[in-house]
């Protein structure tokens, strides 16, 4: 007898709406965020930008050539306030305004953590940076040109080009005016989570980007300095980083078990076994995203695959012999 059949009928369909309603309830505590003031961008001097570029003892540079004014007259700065889509937040990174085919260097030396598409990025690289404990981001490139996929970099490696406005985030009814979207955070792209405001890829985010790692990128290079002790991740509750990762996991627990006792329940291994590939591919999916609960979508995978063959073992077994 199923551990479900032992409750009541009345008081299934309470558990059920609890199941559902209940990661609805957590997601909306996890996103819900106050306003707060952000301290503004600190002004920055550029007045020895070029020889950030040519010096090779400097461990930081700026991620383009002809750099002096660009900081200057950014259409959206570090920390800036604006109405995006999701409601008003704050920019997590600064804007550097160049035309399409423009070439993107890396920062620093660096491993390219992540180069692909994403949405609202076009071409999106990330370069972890371990011995600064810090990571880059370069945003809006361009998906038709030559990038960096993979593998080590040095400071001033060229990894990609500028987007067009149809390419790079957005379209051709919605243009997106060609800039570099620079983001440096503390830590390295695997300490934060694939979604909510901790995600890795954030541009813009509910609370102050400082409160998330985030640093302001041109007073990074600038500084040419990294602090004892190296940059520290903000402390924070593991909900506030992990929500949407746990929801994610939980769902695929519930929605996991409850299949798995319908199959049992019908002998229908055929369909445990077509689940447990379709799994397979949406893990692969979500860990080539940097969802850490990825591995419970495996886990069920492999759990499909084991029960729907042992249900077709004991079908075969069980399966009368044909008369001769």
């Amino acid at each position: 007898m199923m551990i479900w059949e032992i409750v009541p009928l009345r008081l299934r369909a309470r558990y059920a709406t609890m199941i559902c309603f209940l990661p609805l309830v957590l997601f909306a505590a996890g996103c819900a965020q106050t306003a707060e003031s952000c301290p503004p961008a600190a002004p920055v001097d550029l007045s020895g930008a070029e020889q950030f570029a040519l010096d090779q003892d400097l461990p930081f540079r700026f991620p383009m050539d002809d750099f002096r004014n660009q900081f200057v007259t950014n259409a959206a700065n570090f920390a800036d306030y604006g109405m995006i889509t999701r409601g008003p937040e704050y920019h997590a990174a600064e804007d550097i305004h160049k035309p399409a085919g423009t070439s993107v260097y890396a920062m620093a030396d660096g491993k390219i953590s992540y180069s692909g598409r994403m949405e609202g990025y076009g071409w999106l690289i990330i370069i972890d940076h371990p011995q600064a404990n810090l990571y880059s981001l370069y945003g809006h490139l361009s998906p038709s040109r030559w990038s960096l996929k993979s593998g080590q970099v040095e400071k001033g490696d060229l990894i990609a080009y500028l987007g067009d406005s149809d390419e790079n985030g957005g379209s051709r009814e919605n243009p997106l005016r060609t800039h570099l979207h620079f983001g440096v955070r503390a830590g390295q792209m695997r300490d934060y989570p694939h979604s909510g405001q901790w995600r890795w890829m954030a541009g813009w985010v509910k609370p102050c980007p400082q409160d998330l790692g985030w640093l302001q990128p041109s007073v990074v290079i600038t500084s040419q300095e990294i602090p004892v002790g190296d940059f520290e991740i903000p402390d924070s509750s593991f909900f506030e980083k992990w929500a949407s990762e746990l929801i994610l996991g939980g769902y695929v627990v519930v929605g996991a078990l409850s299949l798995l006792i319908f199959v049992i329940k019908k002998d229908k291994p055929y369909l445990l076994l077509l689940s447990g590939g379709v799994m397979i591919a949406s893990g692969f999916y979500f860990s080539a995203n940097g969802w850490k609960m990825s591995f419970v979508i495996f886990g069920a995978a492999l759990l499909f695959a084991v029960t729907g063959l042992f249900l077709l073992l004991r079908r075969f077994i069980n399966s009368p012999n044909p008369k001769t």
